[in-house]
């Protein structure tokens, strides 16, 4: 039998609500891959750049009244990344600062560089860390926009009503793939139905900003003088050759 008008305007119709539906979902779910991605990647930053620079610097300070000087510098009040007992560990000290080069001609000028380098490093990864931790907040709630805007266009509800009328007309085609089952379009509907992108993994913790190395040399370096004096020999000596 030679399809009428009605069927072959059903079929079309159909066919763009696939397209448009599938289409953005395809969207969606590879935005929200990319999104993942950028999170993991940053919560490697978080695990091994930033805290390995602050679990640097709090072994070269080392003791307690130095180590809060250094956070009032820097203008964060709370000690990432610490523990008491980093200081004193053999094993972490050897692993954080294994391939660390350490530059100068005197005992005093290399372990001023040492701690001066790892600052700048520190400021470095979170001033990076910051940007990025900022456009992954900035695109989850994009991609969050981007599914209401769609609902707001396209109501589910009313698609799947139009695709099963559509389905009697057109002798119960496949509606984009799916046959919906009778006495049950509530349960198709939720599974057609998008969700908002996933939270942001709760490791990906907020770092505020450092002061900027030029802003506090003096101050540091008359921190790195007393650090020195009290036991900056025997760290050098004990630092990974």
């Amino acid at each position: 039998m030679t399809p009428n008008f009605e069927d072959i305007m059903a079929v079309e119709l159909k066919k763009e609500i696939a397209e448009r539906y599938f289409g953005f979902r395809k969207m969606i779910e590879e935005d929200e891959l990319d999104l993942m991605q950028k999170m993991k990647y940053q919560i490697s930053i978080l695990e091994k750049r930033i805290s390995f620079e602050l679990i640097r610097i709090y072994i070269l300070l080392k003791d307690e009244e130095l180590i809060q000087h250094f956070m009032e510098l820097t203008g964060w009040e709370e000690r990432l990344f610490y523990e008491p007992y980093i200081t004193e560990s053999e094993t972490i000290r050897k692993k954080v600062f294994k391939g660390i080069k350490v530059r100068g001609l005197t005992k005093g000028g290399r372990f001023k560089n040492l701690v001066f380098d790892t600052y700048e490093r520190l400021v470095e990864h979170v001033e990076h860390y910051r940007g990025d931790f900022e456009e992954i907040e900035t695109t989850r709630e994009t991609i969050n926009e981007e599914i209401k805007l769609f609902y707001r266009k396209n109501d589910i509800g009313n698609i799947m009503g139009f695709l099963r009328s559509m389905d009697s007309i057109g002798g119960n085609e496949d509606t984009m793939g799916i046959t919906p089952a009778v006495g049950s379009p509530s349960t198709l509907e939720n599974k057609m139905r998008l969700q908002e992108p996933p939270p942001i993994d709760p490791e990906l913790i907020d770092v505020p900003p450092l002061i900027p190395l030029p802003n506090i040399s003096r101050d540091l370096k008359k921190l790195t003088d007393k650090a020195f004096k009290m036991h900056g020999g025997k760290i050098l000596a004990d630092l990974p050759k």
